[in-house]
């Protein structure tokens, strides 16, 4: 497990992170040209993504470690 999270972690993060609806407005506004930069948006999404998962990681961790401790 640690092992597989490693390896993933060390991949480069190359994909796409946005959804159709995110695309589809981060395109239109790059056409009306606003001035505004949405090089961030990517990074954006994965890390908000990323936060749910490590929380539910750390609670499963600590649940098993505790259930193992009572034995």
């Amino acid at each position: 497990m640690f092992l597989l999270g490693s390896l993933l972690s060390l991949m480069p993060l190359t994909a796409s992170a946005q959804c159709s609806l995110c695309s589809s407005q981060v395109e239109s506004a790059r056409t009306e040209k606003d001035a505004q930069d949405f090089s961030g948006l990517n990074t954006g999404i994965l890390y908000l993504m990323t936060i749910p998962y490590l929380l539910i990681g750390a609670v499963g961790f600590f649940w098993y470690r505790h259930a193992h401790q009572r034995k």
